[in-house]
């Protein structure tokens, strides 16, 4: 029996035995043992892979919530300065005109009207996360060892080497080097002063990173339309 080797693609001669598993002969072409090999391909995944995926999973949620976050802060903060001019102008018109304090249902309208623009500004932020997450897991990069490593030619596992030895699993995920927040601002402060720019040092270390957000115009809501149609981010997502 010829078996072609999945990456030489070379054809090695092998004695047809019967399948390991059902104890047919070769000749019957049984699937015991290529569905044996998927449930074991999926247990070893599942055991090696998982903490992995796990941490992968951690970083990228950990680091799109902080990207949301700063997001609607940048929406909030303008949505507050609105807020406070509109207040200051009904406060400065109602003074001028009748001497006294604003009507409360004028107070009433114009705080409903910020508190429907906060809504849409948390909208805006959280149908984001779908472009959010997926750049983040885009940044991931795992590392493969290559097919001429001694690891790969010549596993030193107990069917071919007679010894099983523990070895550094070759798949991992590489995260970037954590450096102190003290030694990071001690290094900027150095690049400052070398540079003499604060505006271009800023622009080398964001070169490879994404630009910053940028805030949709501000609009003043109405119900029950919204700045956000459908189609969107978590549009897709059921209510009920």
């Amino acid at each position: 029996m010829l078996i072609k080797h999945s990456r030489s693609n070379k054809h090695v001669k092998m004695m047809d035995p019967d399948c390991a598993i059902c104890s047919l002969p070769a000749l019957a072409q049984c699937e015991c043992e290529a569905k044996g090999l998927d449930i074991a391909v999926r247990q070893a995944e599942q055991r090696m892979m998982t903490s992995m995926l796990n941490d992968i999973r951690t970083w990228v949620r950990s680091h799109a919530q902080d990207y949301i976050l700063s997001y609607y802060s940048m929406l909030t903060a303008r949505r507050k300065e609105f807020h406070a001019r509109r207040s200051r102008d009904i406060n400065e018109r109602a003074a001028h005109y009748y001497h006294a304090p604003p009507h409360p249902s004028e107070v009433a309208a114009v705080d409903a009207e910020f508190k429907l623009g906060i809504d849409d500004d948390w909208k805006a932020s959280v149908q984001r996360y779908p472009e959010v997450l997926a750049y983040f897991y885009g940044l991931v990069d795992m590392s493969l060892p290559r097919d001429d490593d001694p690891g790969v030619k010549d596993p030193p596992l107990s069917a071919l080497g007679g010894v099983e030895t523990r070895r550094e699993r070759k798949v991992r995920l590489r995260e970037p080097p954590v450096v102190d927040r003290r030694e990071r601002i001690v290094e900027r402060e150095d690049t400052y002063r070398r540079r003499g720019s604060v505006g271009r040092d800023r622009r080398d270390r964001d070169r490879d990173r994404p630009s910053a957000p940028v805030a949709p115009p501000l609009r003043i809501p109405s119900r029950p339309q919204t700045a956000f149609g459908g189609g969107q981010g978590y549009g897709y997502v059921s209510h009920y």
